[in-house]
C-alpha cells in the first residue's frame, strides 16, 4: 500500500510550503505541489494534513535505550526505554549508548536492544565503549566493533572531568579517539568519540589537548552536556570554532542555577556566528540525572525524557524562534555528524520518517520508516512488551 500524505505545510527543515508526500515501504518516493495521478489500479491510503506543520522525525543522538543510573545502588539502575516513549515524544532515530554501568550493561545487550527497536519500526544505532577506558566492546577491540557491527557508529558516551570517570590519561583518551576514527574510515561510519563532560574544572581542557597534540581530525570529538555550566557552554563554542559538533543536552534547570537550559543553549549557539552545523540537541532519555554531594554521593536523582527534545521546539517557538532556523539541531545535523544520509530530510529517496505538529509545536503524528506510530496524539504502535 502507498501512502498519499496531502497539503503538508513541509519544512525540510528549510521551509518548503504547501506540497504533497507519496510514501512507499520504508521510503518517501515523491515530493511535490500538485497531487500526483495515481490509477485505480494502485493501491493508495490518502491522509489530508490540512496544511499543518510537517518536520523531519527527531534525531536522538544520545539515549540511554537499556537505561541508565545505577551510581547509588542497584535499586537506582533506570529501566530500559520504551518504544513509545521515543515515538510520542516525535523520535524516528536514536542512538543508543552506556553511561556509568558498562560493567554490567555491555555493548553486546546495547546492540541487541537497538535490533530490537529496529525490528518494532524506529530506527536504532549504538556507540560501543561507555564511561569507562579502556572501553567495554563486543568483539574485544572499537575497530573490530565498528567494522563487524552494523549498527555500531562510533565510540561513547567516554566521560571526562568527571568523579565517576576512569580519569583517562592524555595518551590513553587519544587512543581512544584514534582507534574510533580508523574505524569509521575503515567501515564508511561517523567514527567520532562521544564525550560525557562532567562538572569537573578540567572542563573541556582534556579535548584541547587533544587537538593540540595529534592530528586527528575535529570532528572526531563530539563532547556532550556542554550547556550544564555556563562556563562550560563558552569552551564549547570554542571548540565548534576549531570544527568539533557539540551537544546539548535537554535536561532540566532550575532557576538560578549555574546552567543554560537546551533552548537558550541553542538560541545562544546560533546568535554566535559559529557555523551552525555544528550543534546537536539530544535528550539524554532514560538516562539518570543524579545531583552529587561533596563526597560524591548521590543526593537526589532525575530521569531523562525523550519528550524532552519536542518539548524544547515548542519552547523555542514559544519564544518567537524560527522553526526553519532551529530545526537542524534536531535533524539535518545529527544526520550528518552521524553519516545517516536518508535521515533528517524530507525529499524522495529519504527514509518516511516525519512528524506532523499541532498548532502548538506538540507532536500530533509520527510516521517511522512508513508506518504510523502516533496518530492524533496518540500511541498507534506500542513495543512487544508495552
Amino acid at each position: 500500500m502507498l501512502s498519499l500524505l496531502l497539503n503538508a505545510d513541509l519544512y525540510d527543515p528549510s521551509p518548503r510550503g504547501r506540497a504533497h508526500l507519496l510514501v512507499a515501504g520504508e521510503r518517501i518516493v515523491w515530493v511535490g505541489t500538485d497531487v500526483p495521478r495515481l490509477g485505480r489500479e494502485v493501491p493508495v491510503s490518502e491522509h489530508d494534513l490540512a496544511g499543518r506543520r510537517v518536520i523531519p522525525g527527531l534525531i536522538d543522538c544520545h539515549v540511554h535505550l537499556t537505561g541508565g543510573g545505577g551510581e547509588a545502588g542497584p535499586e537506582t539502575r533506570v529501566p530500559p526505554l520504551a518504544l513509545s516513549r521515543m515515538t510520542a515524544g516525535g523520535i524516528t532515530t536514536a542512538v543508543g549508548l552506556l553511561g556509568t554501568d558498562d560493567a554490567i550493561r555491555t555493548p553486546a545487550e546495547l546492540v541487541t536492544v537497538a535490533r530490537g527497536i529496529n525490528a518494532e519500526g524506529l530506527s536504532a544505532y549504538c556507540l560501543t565503549g561507555g564511561y569507562h577506558v579502556p572501553p567495554a566492546t563486543v568483539t574485544g577491540d572499537v575497530r573490530r566493533d565498528l567494522v563487524l557491527i552494523d549498527l555500531v557508529l562510533g565510540v561513547g558516551e567516554v566521560a571526562i572531568s568527571d568523579h565517576r570517570s576512569s580519569q583517562p590519561t592524555h595518551d590513553e583518551l587519544l587512543r581512544v579517539a584514534a582507534d574510533a576514527h580508523v574505524g569509521g574510515l575503515m567501515s564508511g561510519k561517523a567514527g567520532i568519540l562521544h564525550l560525557h563532560v562532567g562538572d569537573g574544572e578540567r572542563g573541556l581542557q582534556p579535548v584541547r589537548d587533544a587537538l593540540d597534540r595529534s592530528e586527528l581530525p575535529a570532528m572526531v570529538f563530539n563532547p556532550t552536556h556542554v550547556n550544564r555550566r555556563k562556563a562550560l557552554f563558552d569552551e564549547a563554542l570554542a571548540l565548534a570554532e576549531r570544527g568539533c559538533t557539540v551537544d546539548i543536552t535537554a535536561f532540566p534547570v532550575a532557576e538560578g542555577e549555574d546552567a543554560w537550559d537546551a533552548a537558550e543553549s541553542l538560541i545562544r549557539y546560533l546568535s554566535s556566528g559559529l557555523p551552525p552545523e555544528r550543534v546537536t540537541v539530544s535528550s539524554d532519555g532514560g538516562g539518570c540525572l543524579p545531583t552529587f554531594d561533596a563526597d560524591g554521593r548521590v543526593v537526589e536523582m532525575d530521569v531523562g525524557r525523550p519528550a524532552a527534545l519536542v518539548e524544547t521546539i515548542r519552547r523555542l517557538l514559544a519564544c518567537g524562534q524560527s522553526l526553519e532556523r532551529m530545526l537542524p539541531a534536531f535533524t539535518t545535523n545529527p544526520a550528518r555528524l552521524l553519516r545517516l544520509p536518508r535521515k533528517g530530510h524530507l525529499t524522495a529517496g529519504a527514509d518516511a520518517d516525519l512528524v506532523v505538529l499541532d498548532e502548538a509545536g506538540g507532536v500530533l503524528d509520527v510516521m517511522a520508516r512508513g508506518r504510523w506510530h502516533v496518530r492524533d496524539g496518540r500511541v498507534a504502535i506500542r513495543g512487544t512488551f508495552e
